[in-house]
Formats: C-alpha cells, structure tokens, sequence
C-alpha cells in the first residue's frame, strides 16, 4: 500500500492545528491510504509546539519537526520534504486555506499518472482588492521577464511524485522560489483549480515585508533582466551624455550663446548620479544573493522531532539538513 507524506508549515498557529488535523483525517481516512501528517514547526512562538506534541502521542502518524527559529515558508516546506517518507507528497498551509476536501482529487489525478498536480487558487475569501491587484501584477512581471513559467494563482498546495521530490532535492540555493523550481521541472502535470476560503482562525503571518522579499526572490532567482536593464539604461544614458557633451563643445567653440548654466548642470548630475544608483542597487541585490549562496550555510536545523512517545532532541541534524 502506497504511503501518503502530508507536509504541513505552521508558525503560530495554536488556534488551527487541531481543526485543521480533523478535517485532513476525515477527508483520508475514508481514501484506505496509509498517511503521515508531518507538521514543520517553523519557529512558533506560542502553543504550536504543545498542541503538535500532544497530537503526535495522540496518533502515531501525526510527526512533527520543530526548527530552532523561524526560517520562512519556503524553508519549512523544504525541511518536510527532506523528512517525508511517502509516495506522494501533498505539501498544504494549515489554516484551512487549502482545503483538505481536495486531498482526494489531487490523489486521484496522481493515481491517473500525473507526477505533479498544482492546485491554482482563482479567488480567495476575504483578501482585499490591492493584494489581488499586487499578486496579479506580480505573476504578470515575473512571467514576463522570466523563461520558466509560473501559473498565476500558483499556490504551495500541491501532490508530488517520490520522484519529483528526489529531483527537487538536488536544488541547493538559499533564496527559495518553489513555485518557480516546481514549474520549470517538466514532468507529467495536472492542475485543480480551487477557491480559498478566509483563514479558520488568526491572522496571515505573510507580512508585507515577507511578501516583498518572496517577490524579490522569485524575481532574482529566474530572471537576469534586472541586470539587462541597469545595463540598457546605461548604455542609452551613456549615449545621450555623449551628445550632450559634443553639443557643449561646439557651443563653446563656435558660438557665442554659451552661459552658465548651473540649474542645467546640476538637473544633469542628479539624473546620471541617480540612474547610477539604481544600478548600483540591482548590481548590488544579485552580489548580496552570491554572498549568501558560496557561504554554504545550512538552509536550517532542528531543535526537536516528535513522534508517538518518543521525543528525539537534536542541536544540529547534520544528516538532513538542507544543502
């Protein structure tokens, strides 16, 4: 019988996670798969890690991985496909967002063959028209500049093949974009589009701030154009320097029209000096992503793994720590 990995983040999520463990088991039960629920623990601050210990002895296919801090989504979902032992692996968020009725259908397109079923979220409950607006405008820039294809409305719910989590396994950068290494894998994919309900309890941990350093990572990883553009506008700006330059030279030599022109001069250099910077911050966004990848750091580790009766404490799991 096939084993099912259930890989769940969760940060500060004390008034979800039994409801949430509820309806995954209503919705599996039934389905006559083996399954672990695997909750990555990404650094809560309140009950979260209590609530997952008293699961984890309750029923011995609830596990739990706590990191030692918190490391963002995106590494979370990657700890837990390090640590799922299944099949299939359904990565979804546990505030009942990504609706456990769905566990069914994704299994059941996985069971027709397909090795990647991507659910596409086409509406949310509850979310404001500028976060639809932005979201929107994000998938639209990045699809444009970017050669790999990322569906708009893409989400973190998704099955996967035992094989494609090996493959994903090989990625070692430390700026994440699964959406992206997803989508530019190949493989044989399905999609199931689905309608998110508003959150059970709580509010949204993605902050704006960590909503513009998932874009700006997204953006970096799977496109060079930022760089492109520094380059273009240089070039144009380099140019039109020259011509003004040749125009101020013949001014100079051969009419009598030349008069100091302070206001010009500095409009000038506050132009050139601020393209320079742009510059200079793009350059330096893609150098600051090259420091953090040649450090070789771990991508996280791990403070503690819980399961049935047992609690294993580690300081630094060397064996499956993220490359």
């Amino acid at each position: 019988m096939s084993l099912i990995s259930i890989v769940v983040p969760v940060y500060n999520e004390q008034e979800n996670i039994k409801v949430f463990y509820q309806e995954v088991c209503k919705y599996m039960d039934p389905l006559g798969y083996s399954f672990e629920l695997l909750f990555i623990d990404d650094g809560s601050s309140d009950g979260t890690p209590v609530i997952l210990e008293r699961l984890s002895q309750q029923d011995t296919r609830v596990k739990a991985v706590l990191l030692a801090r918190n490391f963002g989504h995106q590494v979370a979902l990657t700890c837990g496909l390090d640590y799922a032992k299944g099949d299939a692996v359904i990565t979804m968020d546990g505030d009942l967002q990504h609706p456990p009725q769905l566990l069914p259908l994704l299994l059941s397109k996985w069971e027709e063959g397909f090795e990647i079923v991507q659910t596409i979220r086409i509406d949310t409950a509850g979310v404001s028209w500028l976060k639809k607006f932005t979201s929107g405008m994000f998938y639209r820039l990045i699809n444009a500049m970017s050669q790999v294809p990322i569906v708009e409305g893409g989400s973190d719910f998704r099955l996967l093949d035992r094989k494609v989590v090996q493959t994903f396994q090989h990625f070692k950068e430390k700026a994440r974009f699964i959406r992206g290494i997803i989508g530019g894998m190949g493989y044989r994919q399905a999609k199931v589009e689905f309608t998110a309900p508003a959150r059970y309890a709580g509010k949204s941990k993605f902050s704006p701030r960590k909503m513009l350093s998932f874009a700006l990572d997204g953006i970096t990883a799977y496109s060079r154009l930022p760089l492109r553009f520094a380059l273009y506008l240089g070039l144009l700006f380099g140019a039109l320097s020259f011509g003004v330059t040749v125009d101020v030279v013949y001014t100079k030599m051969f009419t009598d029209t030349a008069v100091p022109g302070w206001a010009t001069i500095a409009a000038s250099v506050l132009l050139l000096g601020g393209l320079q910077l742009v510059g200079l911050g793009i350059i330096g966004e893609y150098v600051g992503r090259i420091f953090e990848e040649v450090k070789q750091r771990p991508l996280y580790w791990v403070s503690a793994e819980l399961q049935s009766n047992a609690v294993n404490v580690v300081s630094q799991k060397q064996d499956k720590l993220g490359a």
